[in-house]
């Protein structure tokens, strides 16, 4: 099946495209600059692609930054909080209907190519802080996808009911190099090892018992630290 997939560089999407490609798929890469603080992450997306051998493009949509402001991750005068994904700090990072548009753009290049499915990695841990990643959501884009054009496209999200901690599972079992891939939402040159993204990142190894090769800067406390400041460690599942 030729597959368009909404890639970011990051874990889940990874785990995503080794996924694809061991069930057969065709896979066509989309990468998207929607002027996220973190872009570095499409780079790491491109390397992974080009190691691959899987077709990849990054569309430019950098312009749009200003008409996302309010998130932590658009808007360089935020701050990324630090902390667990449960605190209500962490709803800084939403960047509004991200999803929506990504899915759109990914809809259009499937069609104008060919492909027969745009596949995303929302999983179960993200839908309490992001309603763009619930399974409502993703079944009325799909519902959507299927009438926005004379030719299907189904939308396929496997890691729906996932924990990221599954996820990671899943990429070990695919010999994924999790030391390439990008989470961070501070951007830099290491992982901060504190913001929510990168703590998710922590636990999910630690809960699926694989060890973490992922450089984290210097100052980053260790998941014994986390747990004594009550930034618990959960499933999610």
């Amino acid at each position: 099946m030729k597959t368009v997939l909404i890639y970011s560089g990051g874990l889940d999407s990874t785990v995503l495209l080794y996924h694809l490609l061991d069930a057969g798929h065709s896979v066509q890469a989309l990468s998207v600059d929607y002027g996220q603080r973190h872009a570095c992450e499409l780079e790491q997306a491109a390397a992974i692609c080009a190691k691959l051998g899987v077709p990849f493009q990054r569309a430019d949509l950098s312009g749009i930054r200003p008409l996302l402001a309010g998130s932590s991750l658009t808007s360089p005068d935020i701050p990324v909080a630090e902390g667990h994904y449960t605190e209500a700090s962490m709803k800084s990072t939403v960047v509004p209907n991200r999803n929506m548009l990504l899915l759109a753009l990914a809809t259009s290049h499937a069609l104008s190519s060919g492909a027969e499915e745009v596949a995303y990695a929302a999983h179960h841990g993200d839908h309490a802080i992001y309603p763009d990643c619930r399974p409502e959501f993703a079944d009325a884009m799909a519902t959507a996808i299927g009438l926005c054009d004379w030719n299907s496209v189904r939308l396929s999200r496997p890691f729906v009911d996932w924990s990221k901690a599954d996820i990671a599972r899943r990429g070990a079992e695919l010999d994924v190099p999790f030391e390439t891939t990008w989470s961070c939402y501070k951007g830099g040159k290491v992982h901060c090892g504190r913001c929510g993204t990168c703590i998710e990142r922590r636990e999910a190894f630690d809960l699926a018992e694989i060890e973490d090769l992922t450089p984290y800067a210097n100052d980053a406390p260790d998941l014994a630290t986390l747990r004594a400041n009550h930034w618990h460690l959960s499933d999610h599942s």
